[in-house]
């Protein structure tokens, strides 16, 4: 796959792998290899948000919609949600041990979209 961290900060969490490594027939991105680096994205989001060695992050339901092939680099973005949905997610981890949360990645290549992933990520303590 090639997955390498590119940014996290105060807008979200970038992965990027490329397409050298992940590709189909036509030489353009595999759709199972973009849809695995935009769960990665939002995945790696949740598990350094919470910041929490305990913290069991799964996918609990996800989508996603392909807009155009990616040709030469999967780069995908999880958005930071708002902060009240953020603290709401946090909060209910310290209180209950496990909270879930919705996030949105978007996958680009050239500054355009490529694809919309949306997941629904659960967290809980061991």
């Amino acid at each position: 796959m090639g997955l390498r961290v590119v940014r996290n900060d105060e807008t979200g969490f970038t992965v990027e792998a490329p397409v050298a490594l992940n590709s189909n027939h036509l030489r353009t991105a595999f759709g199972g290899s973009i849809n695995a680096v935009a769960t990665l994205a939002a995945y790696g989001f949740v598990w350094l948000e919470l910041n929490e060695a305990a913290a069991h992050v799964v996918v609990a339901e996800s989508s996603i919609r392909f807009l155009r092939p990616v040709r030469e680099t999967i780069r995908a973005t999880c958005a930071r949600p708002d902060a009240e949905s953020l603290a709401e997610f946090r909060r209910r981890f310290s209180e209950k041990q496990k909270a879930a949360i919705t996030l949105h990645v978007s996958v680009t290549e050239a500054g355009e979209i490529a694809a919309e992933f949306e997941g629904r990520f659960v967290a809980r303590t061991a």
